[in-house]
């Protein structure tokens, strides 16, 4: 478990950088350069997440077990991911989802945590899961906060919305038709 923590606590907290210093960025690439803070950023967030898949690998393996979700949830988690995966890709297409909604990742990433402590029960589950979760509401509530950047020139387009909810219920089909199963080891169905 504490493989699990160390991951969640270097991939999550070099992306809370933002929250507790939101001029260090911009300060450490104006004194340094990009590549002085993408490199170590980059760096840091890998290892975070090797850590994460590792540490939870590891936890699987001799799970401490909080509660046995009834099979109702298992389908509600699977409703719940519905809209995550063109969530995901309209955070990166500027149309009126993304406009609409503001931070369709950050949405996608809440649903994604509480869909999955639905159909889970372990404590490895509860770290794992409610940590990303609860980061993702304490992110959107700082970025709410945060003054904007400069609005993208790109306007909003039906297209990238319609690529956005094709393209991402297409995924969530792979994902639920065998991909979940291959990747981690777990069938959704």
């Amino acid at each position: 478990m504490l493989v699990l923590i160390l991951g969640l606590l270097l991939f999550l907290g070099t992306h809370s950088l933002i929250m507790v210093a939101p001029h260090l960025r911009e300060n450490v690439v104006a004194a340094s350069g990009k590549g002085a803070w993408m490199l170590p950023y980059a760096i840091a967030s890998i290892i975070g997440l090797v850590l994460i898949v590792w540490g939870y690998g590891l936890a699987r393996q001799d799970p401490t077990v909080l509660y046995a979700p009834p099979l109702a949830l298992r389908h509600a988690t699977l409703l719940l991911m519905l809209p995550v995966f063109p969530l995901l890709i309209a955070a990166y297409a500027p149309g009126h989802i993304k406009a609409a909604i503001g931070h369709p990742m950050l949405i996608a990433t809440i649903l994604w945590g509480a869909a999955h402590l639905l159909a889970n029960g372990t404590l490895a589950d509860l770290f794992l899961f409610g940590g990303v979760a609860l980061w993702a509401v304490a992110d959107w509530a700082s970025v709410t906060r945060r003054p904007q950047g400069a609005a993208s020139s790109k306007a909003a387009s039906l297209r990238n919305d319609v690529i956005a909810v094709v393209g991402g219920l297409l995924v969530y089909v792979v994902f639920v038709g065998g991909l979940h199963r291959v990747l981690f080891g777990v069938s959704p169905l």
